[in-house]
Order: structure tokens, then sequence, then C-alpha cells
């Protein structure tokens, strides 16, 4: 019991470290939708050169 005790009391001092180095930049919000994410889309592949003509 007492280990369980000493996990609990480890686990909230490391999170509140975290918390703490983390400021005002931290996001707990978890996952974003909509118009708050800042998801965008990957650029198009270069278009292959074109091959030489044929003679």
């Amino acid at each position: 019991m007492w280990k369980i005790a000493i996990g609990f009391v480890v686990f909230a001092a490391l999170s509140l470290f975290v918390i703490m180095k983390g400021g005002d930049s931290l996001d707990m919000g978890g996952e974003k939708h909509g118009t708050e994410s800042t998801h965008s889309e990957p650029a198009p592949a270069p278009a292959a050169p074109a091959a030489p003509a044929a003679k």
C-alpha cells in the first residue's frame, strides 16, 4: 500500500514540474478539430521533367 502512495506522490511531483516548465505555451486542450486546428495540406510534388522528343 505504501508503494502506491509513494508512486502517486512521485507522479504528481513530476506532473507539476512539467506543467510549471511549460508555462503559458502548454496546451492541455486535447485534439483540435475545425477552425482552431493548425493542420496544413502537404505541398504538391514537383512535376516530372518532360521526355525529349523522339526523332
